[in-house]
């Protein structure tokens, strides 16, 4: 597994790496052994970051870390994320007070005795230009209590705001082959900036895996079926921001893309890693087949600049007009 600087910390991040939020919840029916199995399946091939949050099952996610990272604390990095179990618009939930709270219960339950990145979760833009919760975090960085920290952000004009604050470490984006525009202005900058960039809805919440047909079904306490159309939060984190029926026929024309690499999921990822400033992909599991089947995406070819071009020229003309909401 190769290994990858994120920004200018001294952390060295496996290029492809786990998110947690369907063991966590929210992606219908989980089971925890086997999520536990994922888990040690991953750092067994070498993964040694994880992306979590403190909302991701209500901290089931972040306790479900500390039970597989036990006695690898100084060997696995996590990343896990604040302000969504509060009122996000509300300046208070910014506070020196309440990010401590925050802070010191993410460390509880991940068993820790320092955050080794902790990310805003897609606060308001408003509350970033506000600027207080970079000095908050400033704080606790001195204090101890936290390594790095980064913003997760839902546009391209937040995440390069972002860049303009001297300590902030790392952007994660929703970034995939049908939602490309963080390629444009953000990338560069971001590199520019020597800041990380973690990819996360990677396969468009499945859609990159060439699995579903317009008729398929999610659970109901599957975010595919409650947010489909951003009825609770926003709607990019669902489908990539792409109506599902839409996204089906979009990603029907992207099955090309598997020949020579195994299946879309590994090539979809593949494409992901080849881009110079991400430093890691970050997919989601609920099985070990799963974390297997991601795990081979670092195996397989790269894309040639005429597959790149190709792809680029299908997302401007076929996708890009079709994704809702601000991005």
């Amino acid at each position: 597994m190769k290994k990858r600087q994120l920004g200018s910390t001294d952390l060295h991040i496996s290029e492809l790496s786990f998110g947690t939020w369907a063991i966590g919840g929210s992606w219908g029916h989980t089971n925890d052994a086997e999520a536990l199995r994922g888990l040690e399946k991953a750092m067994e091939a070498g993964v040694n970051f994880f992306d979590t949050a403190d909302v991701y099952g209500d901290g089931h996610s972040e306790e479900l870390l500390a039970k597989a990272t036990k006695g690898k604390e100084d060997s696995i990095y996590i990343a896990t994320k604040f302000c969504r179990a509060g009122d996000i618009h509300d300046p208070a939930t910014y506070s020196k007070e309440s990010v401590t709270r925050y802070v010191e219960g993410s460390l509880k339950r991940l068993q820790r005795d320092q955050l080794d990145l902790i990310q805003i979760h897609c606060p308001p833009f408003e509350i970033l230009k506000n600027g207080d919760v970079f000095n908050v975090l400033d704080d606790l960085k001195q204090e101890g209590k936290i390594r790095y920290y980064g913003v997760s952000v839902e546009t391209v004009e937040e995440g390069l705001f972002c860049l303009e604050q001297p300590n902030v470490s790392s952007l994660q984006v929703i970034f995939n082959l049908l939602r490309q525009k963080p390629l444009g202005e953000l990338f560069p900058a971001a590199l520019e900036k020597k800041v990380g960039i973690l990819a996360r809805v990677p396969l468009a919440s499945g859609l990159l895996t060439g699995k579903f047909t317009k008729e398929a079904t999610f659970e109901a306490d599957d975010h595919r079926s409650f947010n489909k159309n951003g009825e609770a939060f926003n709607v990019g984190e669902t489908f990539g921001g792409l109506e599902f029926a839409k996204g089906v026929e979009l990603s029907q024309q992207l099955q090309w893309i598997a020949e020579g690499r195994g299946n879309m999921t590994r090539a979809a990822l593949r494409w992901i890693l080849d881009q110079e400033a991400v430093t890691s992909v970050i997919p989601g599991f609920k099985t070990v087949a799963q974390v297997e089947d991601n795990l081979k995406a670092t195996e397989v070819p790269s894309f040639t600049e005429e597959e790149q071009a190709r792809l680029a020229e299908f997302y401007r003309d076929q996708v890009h007009a079709h994704i809702r909401g601000v991005y």
